[in-house]
């Protein structure tokens, strides 16, 4: 067992231990590829999302120097027709290149170190196959001399374009080394397959043609391995029974990521957290803070302010994720700025609409967090506002409330623009951000004769109040509520059974102000 060239099965029996979900369907998908043209395979997650498991889990089941038989035991894998041909059958080198940046003497020897110490081991492993000048020669000697071909998992592949985001040389030279190692002049001479795995796709990587033979699954376009992304609805809810959770709540924490063809992906780190305490909270930032995505959203990028506030809004924002670059550093233009958050993790994608969206309740509190103590001072003012109007609507307080929605409509509304209900009812989204940590958000709620404008339905969890809001443009805000009572929307919620609040909210055009009227609801 050495420290690059077969390690063992150590990392994936104790993973097979604890609490474990059953991920070796991708033990498939690679015995699939293996030898063909679809052999270079790159898998991006974002941290927290299983990289170093499946790593690890391909470590066991490939490399010829243990036995994993009992490991696979009763898994999906096991099942499969290709489980005897493969399993521990190959030499396999695993690098996990944070290990070399973050031993490294200088970023800028990562790349010496890591050549010079797997071509020592290689070297000393076979002593009979020729030697060569860097790992790339010597790996392609050693294949021909064993008549056998290796694979190769890289394990957080793009660390060290994270460490040295602006140390073009070191990026360079890195990019290199890979190219050296997956050169098509000799791939299919030295590897069955290679798996790297990272943060971020390869495609445009550097400021050099990357690796144009692998295969890309990222989170922008994972098919066919979305059900390998994180954990499944179905396998969440097995785990919830398990543990005494509510499902319902871990749904609001953790789910969000929709993949593929409606696949619903949880995060798998917080989803264990939560079910190994037996409860739900925020464990994004056990192991991430605010200030990685805090840097991001403070960008002057145009448009982006206004992004963040919609999304924190509850609403989805449209999207072109061509222009990103991939990497953390050319960022030109909004939507550069989504898609790396995407990558990260913080925004959810929506292939369909081409849009992005924060995915659940503990994201949303690292966006808040990170909003409230960045440079936009007015986004920090909204949400703070925001916390006020929802005291005011409990209070009966109208004038307030009207007062609470121009901040809203001069933080995230242009003027030119603000001439119709459809853009009220924007700016109403951002004068209720606080509400998404209490209510249900409801639009357009069919009811007897119409539709209630927006219904805030209280969650589980609280104790307030349910919140009818009808908008009106150039109308009076008695007539808001009048028109709640004539087309009879309180019977749209009638089998509700706790206080109802209608609130009426007009603006008009010739004073250039909003007016609200608060009424309780009579059954």
């Amino acid at each position: 067992m050495g420290n690059y060239l077969n390690i063992g099965n150590d990392g994936f029996a104790a993973m097979r231990k604890g609490t474990y979900v059953d991920k070796t369907g991708m033990i498939s998908f690679m015995n699939g590829v293996l030898g063909t043209a679809d052999k270079m395979v790159c898998v991006s997650r974002p941290r927290r999302f299983g990289k170093s498991f499946a790593a690890k889990m391909l470590c066991a089941y490939y490399d010829k120097s243990c036995d994993s038989r009992e490991l696979f035991r009763g898994t999906e894998i096991e099942q499969d027709a290709s489980f005897e041909k493969y399993l521990n059958h190959y030499n396999v080198i695993y690098l996990d290149i944070t290990l070399f940046t973050s031993r490294a003497a200088s970023i800028k020897d990562v790349v010496r170190d890591i050549d010079d110490a797997v071509r020592r081991e290689i070297e000393e492993s076979f002593p009979d196959a020729p030697k060569g000048s860097d790992l790339a020669e010597t790996l392609a000697n050693t294949a021909r001399a064993l008549g056998e071909k290796f694979i190769m998992i890289i394990d957080e592949w793009d660390a060290v374009f994270r460490e040295s985001k602006n140390d073009i040389t070191v990026q360079e030279k890195y990019i290199v080394f890979l190219r050296s190692l997956f050169k098509s002049s000799w791939t299919d001479m030295v590897f069955d397959a290679a798996y790297l795995t990272g943060i971020l796709p390869i495609k445009k990587y550097g400021t050099q043609s990357s690796m144009t033979d692998f295969r890309e699954y990222s989170m922008v376009q994972p098919a066919p391995l979305e059900r390998y992304v994180g954990f499944t609805e179905k396998e969440v809810q097995e785990m919830c029974a398990g543990a005494g959770l509510a499902f319902e709540e871990v749904r609001r924490w953790y789910d969000g990521y929709v993949v593929g063809d409606d696949t619903h992906i949880y995060a798998p780190k917080s989803v264990m957290d939560a079910i190994q305490r037996r409860q739900i909270g925020n464990y994004w930032t056990g192991s991430e803070t605010y200030e990685a995505l805090k840097i991001y959203i403070d960008m002057d990028e145009d448009g982006l302010k206004e992004a963040i506030v919609h999304m924190l809004g509850g609403a989805r924002v449209g999207i072109d994720t061509g222009t990103f670059q991939n990497d953390m550093t050319t960022i030109t233009c909004r939507d550069d700025v989504l898609t790396l958050l995407i990558h990260l993790g913080y925004l959810a994608y929506d292939a369909g609409s081409r849009s992005v969206y924060i995915p659940n309740e503990e994201i949303r509190e690292e966006f808040v967090r990170a909003v409230k103590r960045g440079k936009h001072a007015e986004v920090a003012k909204l949400i703070r506002n925001s916390d006020q109007l929802l005291e005011s609507i409990l209070d009966m307080d109208e004038e307030a409330v009207a007062s609470a929605i121009e901040e809203a409509h001069k933080a995230g509304a242009a003027p030119t623009f603000y001439n119709n209900e459809q853009a009220l009812r924007s700016v109403i989204r951002l004068a209720f951000i606080s509400c998404v940590d209490e209510f249900l958000q409801i639009e357009e709620l069919p009811s007897g004769h119409g539709y209630a404008d927006v219904v805030f339905f209280p969650k589980k969890t609280s104790s307030l109040p349910l919140l009818l809001i009808e908008l009106k443009w150039n109308r009076t805000e008695k007539g808001a509520i009048g028109q709640i009572r004539n087309r009879d929307y309180p019977q749209a919620v009638k089998d509700y059974g706790g206080e109802i609040l209608l609130v009426g909210i007009t603006y008009d055009a010739k004073s250039k102000k909003h007016t609200c009227r608060i009424e309780e609801c009579r059954k």
